[in-house]
């Protein structure tokens, strides 16, 4: 997978934008806010239809402009794919080849990305909502069906938390077959969420426990937990199914009491251990990094082993976070095989004689110079 150009039209600080990006390695060099963080998301967001940094559409669009637009042209191995993504206040559209697609999930999965940014390493140290985030933008990415279901089910599970707060005001009413409606649609999308979560970690877990091995010179091994607020580590869904309505029954009482849904995926969280040690609670600085850095890598891999090709990596002023021995684990990891997209403030921290043929250019209140 490969970015031949990248153009952007009222797009945060990028009032038009043309850039050349046929390079294995492209490197945006600058100070803070100048926009380089814009061009990565943009890219993130032509992938995905939403940002990593904001879930306002309307923080995307460039100041005193009506809408923005993105466009992409893509090698895929099935050949070249026109992206375009047109951003207004009245949502979304996207083309593909020129052709409106009916659903934005149509869209998804025709450009695949990885990102990594210093807040990353929150996915190990952050709270759960921060991993749950990781999970369903990378599960996504490859497996559009779930971003469906990952829709459905926030939209009963605000419904359904309207309903409980009614019920509570209402005390003295008889409301519980309507509940029971909304407990089977909470659950039937949300067993779908939980399942592909499940396959999709254990399919992580490979990856990653090998990264990991590989980059501590297997002195340590990386272990990936999923802690589910239902059941347990079971995939089927008839199984499924039957754990989270029991678990529904046992909680609707506290549920009742505070007004919001207490069980379910928007519950559930990862754990990550070092030779059976927690590293959100027990590992060190390093430990910490070095689980991000396995993750992120793992994920490259995962999406080459999902789709055939290789995704497109997008580096946030990260390399300067890493110390030397991770840097060069990260650089010789994509080098030749990945195309990656790079911003940093500063050069002199990066082992650019490691990037052979980069492209370096320089960004400046939203200008892009080669």
């Amino acid at each position: 997978m490969f970015i031949r150009s990248l153009s952007l039209k009222s797009y945060r600080n990028y009032e038009e934008l043309t850039l050349d990006t046929n390079y294995n390695v492209n490197l945006f060099v600058g100070r803070n806010a100048q926009g380089k963080t814009n061009l990565l998301e943009a890219i993130l967001v032509l992938a995905l239809t939403k940002s990593h940094r904001t879930s306002k559409d309307k923080e995307l669009i460039g100041w005193e402009a009506d809408h923005a637009q993105l466009k992409a042209m893509v090698d895929r191995k099935y050949g070249p794919c026109q992206l375009e993504l047109n951003i207004s206040k009245q949502g979304k559209k996207a083309k593909l080849n020129g052709l409106e697609q009916k659903k934005l999930s149509d869209f998804v999965g025709a450009l695949n990305v990885v990102m990594f940014a210093p807040e990353d390493l929150e996915i190990v140290k952050g709270g759960p909502s921060i991993r749950r985030r990781f999970l369903d933008m990378e599960i996504g990415q490859v497996q559009p069906s779930y971003l469906y279901h990952l829709q459905q089910y926030q939209k009963v599970l605000n419904q359904r938390n309207n309903f409980l707060k009614q019920m509570w005001n209402d005390r003295g009413s008889k409301q519980n077959g309507m509940l029971e409606i909304w407990n089977q649609q909470l659950v039937e999308h949300g067993v779908k969420i939980v399942k592909k979560r499940k396959q999709y970690l254990k399919k992580l877990q490979v990856w990653a426990e090998q990264i990991h091995a590989g980059i501590t010179d297997g002195l340590e091994k990386l272990v990936i937990g999923y802690m589910p607020s239902f059941g347990g580590q079971e995939e089927d869904e008839a199984v499924l199914f039957e754990q989270f309505m029991i678990k529904l029954t046992q909680m609707h009482d506290q549920e009742l009491r505070r007004g919001m849904t207490l069980v379910g995926p928007h519950r559930d969280d990862l754990t990550f251990f070092i030779n059976d040690k927690e590293v959100q609670t027990y590992g060190s600085q390093g430990q910490q990094r070095t689980t991000a850095l396995s993750l992120k890598l793992a994920e490259i891999e995962l999406i080459h082993e999902e789709i055939g090709e290789y995704p497109v990596l997008l580096l946030d002023d990260v390399l300067s976070e890493l110390d030397s021995y991770r840097q060069t684990q990260l650089i010789e990891t994509f080098q030749e095989k990945v195309q990656t997209f790079i911003t940093t403030t500063g050069i002199e921290s990066i082992h650019t004689n490691k990037l052979q043929g980069a492209n370096i250019c320089h960004v400046d209140s939203g200008q892009v110079k080669g």
